[in-house]
This record gives structure tokens, sequence and C-alpha cells, in this order.
């Protein structure tokens, strides 16, 4: 790496040039991804590639003036004091907060740059140049810093609601997925085991124990294996398939494991009691989740989940007994 002091005219304007070309793309990436979720803050990001695009402009302007066509690739990375910039790709998906905090540390180093660079030249226009471009940089700034603010009630509420729509499809969904099959799934072969041992006049609540956990365990692996193959999200808007399916995985887990941990107790009869009231809490959870959530009717939300964990409990119960 070359020290920011050993650079010369030529490769300073250079360097310019190219900071102002990473810096469009980074802008237009980041108006990529937000254009479908966001479209106001992408307008934003939008006319600001659009400012570092004529930045550019004016930067090669002057370079071909004074040094012709050629222009040397030095970057940001091939000077020590420039802070490394990661690829929007790499941070998808893009947080529209996130990204107008990107924005406003990226317009602050470059006007130092601008700043800096005006300093170690000898040529009046070129100067000019730079300090003309370190005040543009500093509007930036300042735009970047007040974004948040000048965006309108109207913009603020539909970026609430894009965000609440995201979150419950890609977390509360295959979360919610995963929970309810955790929780019902479970309960067959948990309190069929542990019936027979009541039925049998045994006690080994181990048996029972491992039961649960191995059912949960094997249920949270094939549902999140599931959910994520189900789809890559490209159409659907739902998020990266393999975070759905960790999210659905471990919930499934969750779900079932809630009503295993009861046997460690050694009593296989208070243990069962102790799950049961543990199932109607899980069920009574899944209902408010997806009442509050999935914006089902609290009465058949809770209709719904209760008869079906009901169901299944009662086939674990009567096969356990017969």
């Amino acid at each position: 790496m070359r020290s920011f002091d050993s650079l010369s005219e030529r490769e300073i304007l250079a360097l310019a040039i190219q900071s102002e070309e990473e810096d469009g793309r980074i802008y237009g990436d980041i108006e990529e991804s937000l254009r479908q979720t966001y479209p106001a803050t992408a307008d934003l990001f939008k006319n600001m590639q659009k400012e570092e695009s004529d930045h550019r402009r004016r930067l090669m302007e002057r370079y071909r003036e004074k040094f012709g066509d050629h222009l040397p690739m030095i970057r940001r990375q091939d000077v020590k004091g420039f802070s490394a910039r990661r690829p929007i790709w790499l941070m998808q998906p893009v947080n529209p907060n996130a990204a107008r905090r990107l924005a406003e540390s990226m317009e602050a180093e470059t006007r130092q740059f601008y700043l800096r660079s005006a300093k170690r030249t000898t040529d009046v226009a070129v100067r000019e140049l730079l300090v003309d471009l370190a005040e543009a940089e500093r509007h930036h700034e300042q735009m970047a810093e007040t974004m948040e603010a000048n965006i309108g009630p109207q913009t603020r509420k539909e970026e609430e609601e894009t965000r609440r729509r995201l979150f419950v499809l890609q977390i509360v969904q295959p979360g919610l997925a995963g929970l309810m099959d955790g929780s019902v799934s479970t309960l067959a072969p948990l309190f069929a085991v542990a019936f027979a041992q009541i039925r049998a006049g045994q006690n080994d609540h181990w048996l029972p124990f491992k039961v649960g956990l191995a059912a949960s365990a094997g249920a949270g692996i094939s549902m999140g294996f599931a959910e994520a193959l189900s789809d890559d999200g490209s159409l659907t808007g739902r998020g990266h398939p393999w975070l759905r399916g960790v999210v659905c995985g471990l919930m499934t887990t969750l779900g079932g494991i809630g009503h295993t941990l009861p046997y460690l107790v050694p009593n296989v009869r208070t243990a069962t009691e102790v799950a049961i009231a543990i199932v109607l809490i899980e069920l009574a959870a899944i209902s408010w989740i997806r009442h509050r959530y999935m914006d089902s009717p609290w009465l058949s939300a809770s209709v719904q989940v209760m008869v079906g964990g009901i169901l299944v409990f009662l086939t674990g119960m009567l096969i356990g007994s017969s």
C-alpha cells in the first residue's frame, strides 16, 4: 500500500476518479436493492448516483486536459488511510436505515479526501475543482444526515409497513410453521410412550424424554430443510431460503422440546401433568402469534390450533393406553 502523501497529482486525480465511480456504483446497487420494497428511498440514492457520475465526469475532463486518456488503476484499498467498503451484494437484504448511515460515512470520508487533495495540488484549476467537489460532498453529507428527517410521513408509513411485511414473510411465517409442527407433531409419540408407561405401572422417565428429544430434533431437521428448499425467495420476497430454514428448524425443535423437558422429573405421572400444562401454554402462544401477525380472528385462531392439538394428544393417549 502507498501512503497518501506519496501520491503525485496525477495519481490523486486518478484515485478521485476511481473513487467517484465506486461510490456511484455503490449508490446504484443500493438503489436497485431498495427499489422494489422502498421506492421513495431508492429515488434518493438514484439522485446521489447521478451526482457522483457528474463528479467523475468533471474530474475526468480535467485529467484528460493535463495527463491524456490513460487512467492508472489506483483504488482506495491501494492507499493507506481509507476504510474498506463492503460490496452491497454482501449486505443483502439492504436495510434503508443502514444504507442512509453508510451514505453519510461515505460522503464524510470523500469530503476529507478532497480537502486533503486540494492542499497537495499545485495546479490552480485542479485545486479549484477539488474544493468545489469537497463542498458538493459536504452538501451530500448533510443530505445523508437529514435523509431520515426529509422522508415524508407517508413514505415513513410505507417503509414501516414494508418492514412489517418482510418480518412476517421471512421470520414469523417460517417460525410459526415450525412452532406449530414441533408443538403438535411430537405430541402423539411422546404421550403414547408416557401413557404406556403409566398404564404398565412403570416409571422410566428417560424413555419418554428420549422419544420427545428425538422427535423434536428430527422434526426440526426435516422442517428446516423443507422450508429452505421450498423456494429461493426471488419471486415471493420471502428472503434468503437458508435463513427461513434455520428459523423454521429451530422453532420446530423448540416447539417439541417445551413439553419434553418435564420428563427430566423422575415421576412419569407428575411429568405428564406438567407436560400437558405446557402444551396448553404452547397452543395458546401459537394462537396469539396467528392473531397478532397473521391477522387471524382470535377465536378462529384459537379453535383451529386447539382442536388440532387436542386431536393429536388424544391420538397419542389412546395408542399409549391401548
